[in-house]
């Protein structure tokens, strides 16, 4: 089922409509077939497929001696398709993941973090065991969405710090005009007091070993965080979650030498999410969700995002639900609850 939803999404464009959205298709798939909900994939899948774009169609090859130049460049998607497609017919996936990755890494704030977000989510599938023409197709298409819509991580030096991953998001400055687009956003941040030392703050990864708990516990502030401060920006802070989540869930796959670089780089990128989009007050503990408690709590929260249907709370909630289970803290259930009641459902 996975892979026919797979086959039937890459007949598509990775952004759709005029305001270049992200097809989140292929992301939420993996979800639902991962969490057991693969009885909603076709019902779904028609839905979400009447909003996409075709696939742009090419213009020019790509090759090892010039793709530098194409790299950023959004109207080359169609010709990265191909390059990557063909990459991963010569050699094997993980050979050319690790190559990509590390070249990639300095663009990973490509399409809002949705490039490395489709990545992390098809390597978990191949990673499981579906190595196969469609799954391999995905991480084609993943690759190249990241490849076409590279942009760089706002300007920072890398943690140096005695922070907790918790400590240091809550240290992180806000800018002072949070309106308009990312890029008018992450503009700001270079010249904002306090952003290299809250970057620098969070405490680093002495060694390989410690980056998948460094990250993991990003990724439980991020999503607690979403609970106090997800009413700012309910759709782009999700990514606070679910991008570290995607590079953590990759690291299996990688080079032990990529880790903390890939570490550096994610937390660099939320820290600057969470400055240009969670507003600085929190919301009233009053107005937060109760979360279901006992044995069945995961499943009724993961029930509740299948029923809500937006691409966002299904891919949020699979990550905090992640956290809840490995922390047992039933905030995290309740943020993905705040998540669903933030975001406009499309059913």
């Amino acid at each position: 089922m996975l892979n026919e939803a797979y086959e039937r999404f890459h007949r598509t464009g990775p952004e759709w409509g005029e305001d270049q959205l992200t097809n989140h298709g292929p992301m939420a798939v993996e979800v639902l077939v991962r969490r057991g909900r693969a009885d909603s994939v076709e019902g779904w899948v028609g839905a979400y497929l009447d909003r996409l774009d075709d696939m742009p169609s090419r213009t020019a090859d790509i090759t090892d001696a010039d793709w530098a130049e194409a790299l950023g460049d959004g109207r080359r998607i169609g010709d990265w398709t191909v390059y990557f497609s063909r990459a991963l017919q010569e050699r094997p996936w993980r050979e050319v993941l690790a190559l990509w990755w590390a070249r990639l890494l300095p663009g990973i704030v490509a399409g809002t973090t949705h490039g490395v977000i489709r990545v992390g989510h098809v390597v978990r599938a191949l990673l499981a065991g579906a190595e196969n023409p469609a799954t391999i197709g995905e991480l084609a298409h993943g690759l190249a969405f990241w490849a076409a819509r590279s942009r760089p991580v706002p300007a920072a030096g890398p943690p140096a710090g005695r922070l907790s991953p918790r400590a240091a998001l809550d240290a992180v400055p806000r800018i002072p005009d949070q309106r308009g687009n990312v890029a008018g956003r992450f503009g700001q941040l270079p010249q904002l007091p306090g952003w290299e030392a809250a970057v620098a703050g969070l405490s680093p990864a002495a060694t390989p070993d410690e980056v998948p708990t460094r990250l993991a516990d990003l990724v439980t502030a991020a999503t607690l965080g979403y609970l106090a401060h997800g009413h700012g920006q309910p759709v782009l802070l999700v990514h606070t979650a679910t991008a570290p989540n995607a590079v953590l869930h990759t690291l299996p796959a990688l080079p032990r030498e990529l880790w903390a670089p890939s570490l550096n780089a994610i937390w660099t990128t939320t820290a600057a999410i969470h400055s240009a989009y969670a507003p600085p007050e929190s919301a009233p503990r009053s107005a937060l969700p109760t979360p279901p408690s006992g044995s069945g709590a995961v499943a009724e929260v993961l029930d509740r995002a299948v029923a809500h249907a937006d691409e966002h709370v299904i891919k949020f909630t699979d990550t905090a639900a992640e956290v809840y289970t490995r922390t047992g803290h039933p905030d995290a259930l309740a943020a993905a609850l705040r998540a669903a009641g933030l975001i406009r459902s499309p059913s």
